[in-house]
C-alpha cells in the first residue's frame, strides 16, 4: 500500500481496537506506524516492535511519511496518542527499564506483545478474531473514556495559560487552590514543572523545564504534588498538598533534600491545607525552615523560624 492507503489503513486499525475518536487521525496513525517501523509499500506481516523515543517515532514520520513536526509537538504525541495507547494495552513504556526517570531522554514506548500478535495478522480472515480476543483480555479506551466522562474533571488553569484536568478527586482541588490562588500571590512569575495528579496520570507538565533544572525523577520516587520553578528569584518551589496527609515533616525534608540534593540551594519547601483547621492537626510536625499556606486564608504564608521569610536556605 501507497503512503495515504496504509495511513488510512491505520486510522481504521486503531477504531477496531477502539482507542478514542481524539486518536482517530493520522497523527495517531503515523505514530503506530512508526512504532511498528512499517513505510509506504510494507505489509502488516512485516511489522515489528523496538523501544522508541518519542524523538524516534517523530524522525520516522518525517522521514517516511513527509510530517516534520516541531520539537514543542513531542508533547502532544505524548499525551493525546501515546497516552491512550498505553491505557488501551496497545503500547508500553520502558519495557527494558520500568523505574527510568520520568525526563529522561531514553524514555521509550513499543508496541505490547499481544497488539503485536493481532497487527500482524492484519491481512487474514483470522485478524477479526484476535482484535476480539485482545478486547476481551484489554479493556478499550473508549470504554474506559465513557466511565471517566461521567466523572466531573478539576480544571487548572496554568501561569502559562494552558488548562490542565486533573482527576476529580483526591488532591486535585487543593492543587488547583495552589496553582490558582497560592502561586501568582507569593510566585508570581513562576513556571510550573511538574504536578503529581490523584490518578498519576498526567505527571510532568514542563518535561524541557524539568530537563533545563536537572531534576531527575524515577518512577518510584515520592515527588512533591507541585514543582514550581520562581523565574526572577531563580527559586525552587516544592509544595505538598496536605488535606489529609503528607506535610513537609523532618521526615519529608530529608526525603527531598535527597532527591533534589542538585538543587537544595535554590529549595523553597511548602506544605498546602485546604483550611487552617486541618493544618492545626500538623503544627507540631511541620519541619523548621519551611512554609505554609492554607486555601481558606490565600493571601496570607506562614514561616517556619528560620533566619528569612520564604527563601532557599542553601543561599
Amino acid at each position: 500500500m501507497g503512503r495515504d492507503e496504509l495511513i488510512a489503513d491505520a486510522i481504521a486499525v486503531l477504531c477496531e481496537f477502539g482507542v478514542g475518536k481524539e486518536q482517530q487521525n493520522e497523527r495517531s496513525a503515523m505514530t503506530l506506524l512508526a512504532l511498528l517501523q512499517l513505510k509506504p509499500g510494507d505489509d502488516w506481516q512485516n511489522a515489528s516492535a523496538p523501544m522508541l523515543t518519542t524523538r524516534d517515532i517523530m524522525d520516522w514520520i518525517r522521514d517516511w511519511y513527509g510530517v516534520d513536526y516541531k520539537p514543542n509537538t513531542r508533547e502532544t504525541i505524548r499525551r493525546f496518542t501515546l497516552h491512550q495507547f498505553i491505557i488501551a494495552k496497545l503500547v508500553e513504556e520502558n519495557a527494558d527499564r520500568p523505574d527510568r526517570p520520568i525526563n529522561s531522554p531514553k524514555w521509550n514506548y513499543r508496541v505490547t506483545a499481544d497488539a503485536l500478535a493481532a497487527l500482524r495478522r492484519r491481512n487474514e480472515q483470522v485478524f477479526e478474531k484476535l482484535i476480539e480476543r485482545f478486547l476481551a483480555e484489554h479493556e478499550s479506551y473508549q470504554s474506559l473514556a465513557a466511565e471517566r466522562k461521567a466523572m466531573p474533571k478539576t480544571p487548572v488553569s496554568l501561569p502559562s495559560g494552558a488548562t490542565l484536568q486533573l482527576s476529580p478527586s483526591g488532591q486535585s482541588v487543593l492543587i488547583k487552590a495552589i496553582v490558582e490562588e497560592m502561586l501568582p500571590r507569593f510566585v508570581p512569575h513562576c513556571r510550573i514543572a511538574y504536578i503529581d495528579d490523584t490518578d498519576h496520570q498526567h505527571g510532568t507538565v514542563d518535561a524541557d523545564l524539568m530537563d533545563e533544572l536537572g531534576i531527575s525523577l524515577r518512577a518510584r520516587d515520592k515527588a512533591p504534588d507541585v514543582i514550581a520553578w520562581d523565574v526572577a528569584r531563580r527559586w525552587l518551589f516544592l509544595i505538598e498538598a496536605a488535606s489529609t496527609h503528607g506535610p513537609v515533616d523532618v521526615t519529608r525534608k530529608q526525603e527531598l533534600r535527597s532527591l533534589f540534593s542538585d538543587q537544595w540551594e535554590e529549595v523553597v519547601l511548602v506544605s498546602a491545607f485546604p483550611t487552617r483547621k486541618v493544618m492545626r492537626k500538623y503544627l507540631a510536625v511541620l519541619a523548621w525552615e519551611t512554609e505554609a499556606w492554607c486555601a481558606d486564608a490565600p493571601e496570607h504564608m506562614i514561616h517556619f523560624d528560620g533566619s528569612r521569610f520564604m527563601g532557599p536556605y542553601g543561599e
